[in-house]
């Protein structure tokens, strides 16, 4: 497919695929979700009623358990159904984010290893690390910030006024912790393979980076191998041309299933939140581009042009992961240096997440807002920090956002119950979140590379 012509191809997929997803949703999927919302609201009020009657062996709690029981059971079915029927438009992409799972770990590993061995000198790897985790370190505290400040100026979630709900009622989102150990666990593998075999970005880049450092230290016979990993990544890049001939299908495939399940009606009964959010999107992405603008010049604006295909892909997949290999690609075409992309591109997706760190301020923020939950200039400041460094313990967890957001809440008496709200919009904001993080580690390596001297406009 002609490079000029991916991005229109994409383009007319999303837009076949709202026009599609809407009209399933009318004619097929509209009259499953009405028995699955009737279900959930039988459920909730089952389950207001069973917290008045303190006595578990009384008849009528022993009816409510058989109620609640029925009623479960039908949401469950109809569940099942509804994925049944938006089965033939998630596998196309399913198929396609299984092809990208299938290049990345091999792609990370061995541009990674090309980079750090013609870097050689360990000196030259420790001044480029420092470079680039210092870029990670101010986007993501502008991110955070920038989520705090407009999530306070809109004030979403003010109109809501929300009851505090039953403290027993869970969302069912896994909570996780950042211990030391867990975070050691997450950084050092124990098996390479494990860690390719699971996509473990950030342990790959640590055992890559040995390597790269390893082979170039043995002098001639690490020139073989450099030469074999530099020739392997090239047939990887060329797969990637063969696997990026079938993103409009995924891209099609996504958005249909998105607004088949969801319906457009989420976007009206939503609207403020997401427009203002996307909003905020907007904001952080001319922050990133102005940046860039003032260490890159004229030359940012090509760069945007170029990676916008990548981006688009991320959009429409609500995976940053699904675009890494165009990015690689399009970023080397920019005239940034191969073993500066290779090294500062791995590490951002698990360091820099620029639209998820947003996203996290953002919506607990909204939440306590909801709730009418005052939390003080101190107290955001200080959730602030706690999802910075919570976040960094759970890349490559699905769902990553809503899993720290529910780690936080609790921290702050904020009702767990309240990512009901977010649950069945996050697709839509993951989107967002996934563009966002395409473009702020693009500019990272493109950044990093002006700074080191290895730009070549």
């Amino acid at each position: 497919m002609p490079k000029n012509n991916l991005t229109l191809y994409i383009f007319i997929a999303l837009v076949l695929g709202v026009i599609t997803g809407y009209i399933y949703n009318v004619s097929v999927i509209n009259a499953i979700n009405v028995k699955i919302n009737t279900a959930d609201a039988n459920i909730k009020t089952i389950n207001t009623k069973l917290v008045l009657l303190n006595d578990t062996t009384a008849a009528g709690h022993i009816a409510l358990q058989a109620q609640k029981a029925q009623q479960l059971k039908i949401s469950k079915d109809n569940n099942s159904i509804r994925e049944d029927k938006l089965e033939g438009f998630s596998i196309l992409s399913e198929i396609f984010l299984r092809l990208i799972k299938m290049i990345v770990a091999p792609l990370v590993f061995t541009t990674l290893v090309v980079g750090v061995a013609k870097v050689g000198d360990i000196k030259a790897v420790g001044r480029i690390g420092g470079k680039t985790m210092l870029w990670f370190i101010s986007a993501t505290l502008v991110s955070l910030l920038l989520g705090m400040l407009l999530v306070n100026l809109f004030q979403p979630g003010k109109a809501m006024h929300l009851p505090l709900p039953d403290s027993h009622l869970s969302t069912g989102i896994k909570k996780t912790t950042l211990s030391f150990i867990e975070f050691v666990g997450h950084v050092f593998p124990r098996s390479i393979f494990e860690a390719m075999a699971n996509n473990e970005i950030l342990q790959i880049v640590v055992f890559a980076m040995f390597f790269g450092v390893a082979t170039a230290a043995i002098g001639e016979q690490g020139k073989i191998v450099i030469k074999a990993m530099d020739a392997i990544a090239h047939v990887i890049l060329k797969i990637t041309g063969y696997v990026m001939k079938v993103a409009p299908l995924a891209v099609f495939g996504a958005i249909t299933a998105v607004i088949a399940k969801q319906g457009l009606g989420v976007l009206s009964t939503y609207g403020i939140f997401i427009s203002e959010f996307y909003f905020s999107l907007i904001m952080l992405w001319l922050i990133i581009i102005m940046v860039g603008f003032i260490v890159l010049k004229k030359p940012v604006f090509k760069l945007i042009g170029r990676i916008k295909d990548a981006m688009l892909i991320a959009f429409s997949t609500s995976t940053s992961e699904a675009a890494y290999p165009k990015v690689l690609l399009e970023l080397e075409n920019f005239g940034c240096s191969n073993k500066i992309v290779s090294f500062v591109l791995p590490l951002g997706y698990s360091f820099n997440l620029d639209g998820s760190m947003m996203y996290m301020t953002f919506a607990s923020l909204f939440l306590a807002q909801s709730y009418d939950i005052h939390l003080s200039f101190g107290h955001q400041l200080s959730m602030l920090l706690v999802l910075m460094l919570t976040s960094k313990g759970v890349a490559g967890v699905p769902r990553a956002s809503l899993v720290v957001i529910a780690a936080t809440l609790s921290m702050f008496n904020i009702p767990e119950a309240g990512l009901f709200l977010l649950i069945g919009i996050d697709p839509l904001l993951d989107m967002g979140r996934s563009a966002t993080n395409v473009l702020g580690n693009a500019m990272a390596a493109a950044v990093v590379s002006k700074w080191e001297g290895e730009l070549d406009n």
